[in-house]
């Protein structure tokens, strides 16, 4: 808990109670001294013994060393639940006899009769109290009559997202958008007050001029915009298709993809750097960033979490100058821009990310444009796992580079293939993780910085637009 200045120390009164809630104390810098006292008494003899001599006493201190931290038990203790049961006659019997296993059991143990226990799923979330202002009651005009209760103006868990007015295509649709949402448009045209967001505005519409399918990822590593205006941009520019082999991209408006071949291009591939121990290497082994790490979970009980800045339409009207110190040394034209490999893939060059997502197009690769301009001229259906590309044109993508990026680490780190051994064929393949399962076992890596201010490759973008 020391080692880790966002956890709180945990104190349980039954240590050997499973279910005991413990109370927590915060942690709190000081500047103390930790001292050793003894006490000595001598008692001095008694001549006389109808009087009564009073010990000597002595006090010794030593100065050990200073105190910088301090775990102060602040709050309240919560609930006890005990493993009880209640009998008809309101004896209380317990039950950690009969519900702990302390010891290897037979079958027999876990067929017994025994009443229904239920520990509760949760304590409480707070140990402090805290006081709640209610709001007064609001003073509306004569003649105000409140909206009837519906499911868009009940009160839910959590607040509502804010929307960002983007429209969802997926492969399936027949028709596609032509033009922005009228929110869409007004939403930008009030953010957009600045010659700096105009700016950002005809950068991005020359971009898909030239290119009509973006990433996000893309977008970001050719104009400087903050992340909080594009997701306003976007919208404004380009619908989101959401399946097939242009999900997770942004079209331009009136552009099918599905009605022209020469759409394979822009077409996404999920890439995974392949590995496993049999193959030479391990994930730990990988001089890739990791997606994420089991290590960063802590439960709620044990971590404070960071209050996040939140971003308000005064903010954007500004331009948003709260980048920090880092940012405001960086010029204004590229402050907001990534760098070129997140989003394009070159021979020699690891990822940045164990997981991409690239566009066919931004394969700098001789080869592997070759693989994908295999059918030119010749594209007759546009299907929803395989676009304009003939039948696994994917997996084939996905092989080639993996070979690529082993000769990379093989090249880095020559120590770890020591003991590798070709596969039948002859060629040195890597495990292949499907696009459906993720290994969560990484571990962060720290030989590796990818890009300043980047995010962790090109995520699924819904939930920001809904």
């Amino acid at each position: 808990i020391y080692a880790d200045p966002a956890k709180r120390l945990e104190l349980y009164f039954r240590p050997k109670d499973p279910y005991c809630h413990p109370v927590c104390a915060n942690r709190f810098p000081t500047s103390t001294m930790l001292l050793k006292v003894k006490r000595r008494t001598k008692k001095k003899k008694q001549l006389d013994t109808e009087e009564q001599i009073q010990p000597e006493v002595q006090f010794e201190m030593e100065i050990l060393g200073t105190v910088t931290t301090v775990y102060k038990f602040q709050g309240m203790s919560d609930f006890q639940y005990l493993a009880m049961h209640s009998g008809p006659d309101g004896k209380q019997t317990s039950m950690y006899d009969k519900v702990l296993m302390l010891k290897p059991e037979k079958e027999e143990f876990f067929h017994r009769e025994l009443p229904l226990y239920i520990p509760p799923p949760i304590f409480s979330r707070l140990d402090t109290p805290v006081d709640y202002f209610y709001r007064p009651d609001i003073q509306h005009r004569e003649g105000y009559n409140n909206p009837q209760v519906s499911g868009e103006n009940l009160i839910g868990l959590s607040r509502a997202r804010r929307p960002h007015n983007a429209i969802f295509v997926n492969f399936d649709d027949e028709e596609i958008p032509t033009k922005p949402l009228d929110a869409a448009v007004q939403t930008w045209k009030k953010v957009c007050t600045n010659p700096v967001d105009k700016k950002a505005e005809e950068e991005l519409r020359k971009l898909f001029e030239v290119r009509p399918v973006w990433s996000r990822n893309a977008v970001k590593a050719n104009i400087s915009v903050h992340p909080d205006k594009l997701k306003l941009l976007l919208p404004y520019l380009a619908y989101y298709m959401l399946t097939g082999p242009w999900r997770s991209l942004w079209v331009r408006f009136g552009y099918d993809p599905r009605k022209h071949p020469e759409a394979k291009i822009y077409q996404v591939l999920d890439f995974r750097i392949r590995c496993g121990m049999k193959y030479g290497y391990a994930p730990n082994d990988m001089p890739v960033k990791a997606k994420r790490s089991t290590y960063n979970y802590s439960l709620p009980i044990t971590v404070k979490k960071p209050v996040s800045h939140t971003v308000s339409v005064h903010d954007l009207k500004q331009g948003l100058g709260t980048s920090g110190a880092s940012g405001a040394k960086k010029p204004a034209s590229s402050r907001y821009k990534l760098k070129e490999s997140i989003y394009v893939f070159r021979e020699g060059a690891l990822p940045p990310y164990r997981q991409m997502f690239y566009q066919l197009c931004d394969l700098n690769v001789e080869s592997l444009q070759k693989i994908i301009h295999r059918n030119d001229g010749t594209e007759s259906e546009c299907t929803e796992r395989d676009g304009w590309c003939l039948p696994k044109t994917s997996d084939d993508l996905r092989d080639s580079m993996s070979l690529m990026i082993k000769q990379i680490i093989r090249s880095t780190r020559p120590a770890l293939f020591s003991n590798t051994t070709s596969s039948e064929d002859g060629k040195e393949q890597l495990a292949y993780e499907s696009g459906e399962d993720e290994d969560d076992e990484e571990e962060e890596e720290e030989e590796f910085k990818p890009s300043d201010g980047s995010e962790n490759e090109m995520e699924t973008e819904i939930l920001d637009y809904v």
